[in-house]
């Protein structure tokens, strides 16, 4: 199944974005089961994330998010974790 993961970063992270990114880069790398991913923006500087995981469940991708070091930094106010269907692209 897919999921999609809506993280948005806490107000002034940005640093904790940047010093945790090289981990969270390797993660994705190491876990496999990322589609897709990419950072939000605004004003052109790194906001959020979104993260389209396949995954067996909605458990698997709740502990994929948890383990994300970006997660564990302390990086995000809010993950909303869905179940999402490609339907274009």
């Amino acid at each position: 199944m897919r999921v999609a993961l809506i993280c948005i970063d806490k107000p002034g992270h940005l640093a904790v974005r940047q010093e945790n990114r090289a981990a969270h880069l390797a993660y994705i790398e190491a876990t496999g089961v990322v589609e897709m991913a990419g950072p939000f923006l605004e004003g052109g500087a790194m906001c959020g994330s979104l993260v389209v995981l396949e995954v067996e469940s909605i458990e698997a991708a709740r502990d994929w998010a948890a383990q994300d070091p970006y997660a564990k930094a302390g990086l995000f106010a809010r993950v909303d974790i869905r179940e999402w269907k490609k339907v274009i692209g």
